[in-house]
């Protein structure tokens, strides 16, 4: 299929609906509204005689033309694109870079991190909020870089490995000398009549930590859920119970010792954050300082 004989913007359009997985997504990546960009659709299908999306309940998935019409027609469309550049604000201003992840791992690590970027007049744009809800609105044109606990799925989205978390059982030090001994003699069954503190009902990352660390599964109930792990932290610094948090946000409390390690084992459970955007390249070039900037703090981390 040759996409030189086709419209300019009915493959801009097409491109769109490629990269977000839905008319919806492409819809608002391009400011129009979803029946203009289904009857384009229906236009470009037509124009080539061969359907280029199959329907699904939710979005659409592309089929092996629509493949190959992507791969002929990315790079040119990204680098006229570029050549075109983005619509600055009056006083030449660049448009913010809109950045999205997990509430704690922004504003204790990434936002000073940042910081610097800030100051030489980068403007952001934080939201916070779970994975798979984040890398949905990623692809409706929402964000353009979002933190992601877990590497995205499909091909609309572009990740790059950011940084590993290690996940570390910890408790005050009134619980700690309680505990540490009889864990190590006795197992992790000597937790269970001991407060767990946890940010949700489902208890994943201390589900994690047992299956990883102690080879079964988790059986004690949830004494304190709370939607961010910073209160959960706080929590168990004040001494309701232990829990299962990353290095990074109890380095301090555990360097100071007002938290104890309980368990330390030779291979802790680690988790890698990804840092994601759609695939192209965006039109703002602060964009691609932000990530860039971002991927060179890292490597020290």
């Amino acid at each position: 299929m040759d996409g030189s004989s086709l419209d300019l913007n009915l493959l801009r359009t097409f491109l769109a609906v490629y990269r977000s997985g839905s008319f919806t997504g492409a819809a608002q990546l391009l400011g129009l509204s979803q029946p203009t960009v289904t009857t384009q659709m229906r236009t470009l299908e037509r124009q080539a005689g061969r359907e280029l999306f199959e329907r699904l309940p939710r979005g659409v998935a592309p089929t092996a033309v629509a493949d190959e019409l992507a791969a002929r027609v990315a790079a040119p469309l990204d680098e006229l694109a570029a050549v075109a550049g983005p619509h600055p604000l009056p006083g030449g201003r660049a448009e913010p870079v809109h950045l999205a992840g997990p509430a704690e791992f922004l504003c204790t690590s990434l936002l000073p991190a940042l910081a610097p970027l800030v100051a030489e007049g980068v403007r952001l744009r934080v939201a916070t909020g779970l994975t798979d809800a984040l890398l949905d609105e990623l692809r409706a044109g929402r964000h353009d870089l979002v933190v992601a606990t877990t590497r995205p799925r499909g091909r609309t989205l572009s990740a790059v490995p950011l940084a590993d978390e290690e996940f570390v059982l910890v408790a005050a030090p009134l619980w700690a000398e309680r505990l540490r001994e009889p864990l190590a003699t006795d197992g992790p069954a000597v937790l269970h009549s001991v407060p767990l503190i946890t940010y949700a009902e489902d208890l994943p990352i201390a589900r994690r930590y047992w299956r990883h660390v102690f080879g079964r599964r988790l059986s004690c109930p949830a004494a304190v859920t709370v939607p961010d792990l910073r209160g959960v932290l706080a929590a168990v610094t004040a001494g309701a119970g232990f829990a299962v948090l990353p290095r990074y946000l109890c380095a301090e409390q555990l360097a100071s010792g007002v938290l104890v390690p309980l368990h330390e084992p030779e291979d802790p459970p680690i988790n890698t954050a990804f840092l994601v955007q759609r695939l192209g390249r965006p039109e703002n070039p602060d964009v691609t300082r932000v990530r860039d900037h971002l991927l060179h703090v890292a490597r020290s981390w």
